[in-house]
């Protein structure tokens, strides 16, 4: 069954954190607004770069607005501190989504719901974004772990957590989580190195919480935003294509995990895809990796646009 998403007029995209920044560049463009964390005409801010990811996404249509936060970047503070010197009024967020239970994209969870202020506020997420006792397999060392998301930490934060395995309508309609996305292309293997400890056994991670939103831009086709993209960018578009019934991919914003020896193979046929996919836009985020992300601005250069902390994208019907 298609999920009938509510068609939208504008979607506008500000970067709370993404893992490279260039306050210098000066390239605004009809799309594009770079930070400006200025006061009084004068720059008084930088805006931090993490090995993270957060974003602050408002929906418009004729009639209304939505506004809700999509992952919270790495450390603690780093996201809330770029929303700080971007005067984002985080109290306009009304519900929250989590793209996968990695460090880097819940970190910065309790202090951007501080900002929020909404006590009891939902944090839609799969529910094993909760596993426990993941690592990564190392060249140079036995494992490496990830600190893992506790529902105690939702608690202190003063949200509530809405588990979803499978997909759900959020914002009166206008906006997809898609839940669990099937593995179905032939090159994306997931993360090969990523394991868990369960109960003394080691097992492979198949990081089924990672997910991704959809939204439906009026007479221009379906805006998707990851979060690292661990079943793989493509699958990612493919889900969303079948769930909504639209054919036509308008934006595919995120972080497509194309970086590491691990994932260089993977650049190429990805890049294929989204060729035949035939985006308006394509964002590269966070985890795409420098490789990669050069290699799709080289052969997708009229889709491209380039992503970083502090940058404001706005999309209209």
């Amino acid at each position: 069954m298609a999920y009938a998403l509510e068609p939208i007029d504008q979607l506008e995209i500000l970067t709370l954190q993404d893992n490279y920044i260039d306050i210098a560049v000066m390239d605004d463009t009809d799309i594009i607004q770079r930070a400006r964390p200025a006061e009084n005409g004068v720059v008084r801010n930088s805006i931090l770069a993490e090995h993270g990811f957060s974003a602050f996404i408002t929906l418009k249509s004729m009639d209304r607005s939505h506004d809700l936060l999509m992952d919270f970047g790495f450390s603690h503070a780093g996201a809330a501190m770029n929303a700080d010197a971007l005067q984002c009024d985080l109290r306009r967020v009304e519900t929250m989504v989590l793209s996968h239970g990695h460090m880097d994209h819940f970190g910065g969870l309790a202090a951007l719901a501080e900002r929020i202020g909404k006590p009891g506020l939902e944090l839609v997420l799969h529910p094993s974004a909760f596993r426990q006792n993941r690592y990564i397999k190392a060249d140079a060392a036995p494992r490496i772990g990830l600190p893992s998301l506790q529902r105690e930490m939702l608690t202190a934060a003063g949200v509530t957590a809405v588990e979803s395995a499978g997909p759900r309508m959020l914002l009166d309609g206008t906006l997809l989580f898609l839940g669990e996305i099937p593995r179905r292309t032939d090159f994306e293997k997931g993360f090969p190195r990523m394991c868990y400890d369960d109960n003394g056994r080691e097992k492979k991670d198949p990081i089924e919480d990672d997910t991704a939103i959809a939204l439906h831009v009026r007479d221009k086709g379906l805006a998707v935003i990851s979060g690292c993209a661990h079943s793989g960018i493509v699958n990612t578009l493919y889900y969303a294509r079948e769930l909504t019934g639209i054919d036509s991919i308008f934006l595919v914003m995120g972080g497509f995990h194309l970086t590491g020896k691990d994932f260089e193979p993977v650049i190429a046929p990805t890049i294929n895809a989204l060729k035949a996919l035939q985006p308006t836009y394509v964002v590269p985020t966070h985890c795409t990796g420098r490789k990669a992300t050069q290699r799709i601005e080289a052969e997708m250069p009229q889709q491209f646009l380039l992503n970083m902390s502090g940058t404001r994208m706005t999309f209209k019907a």
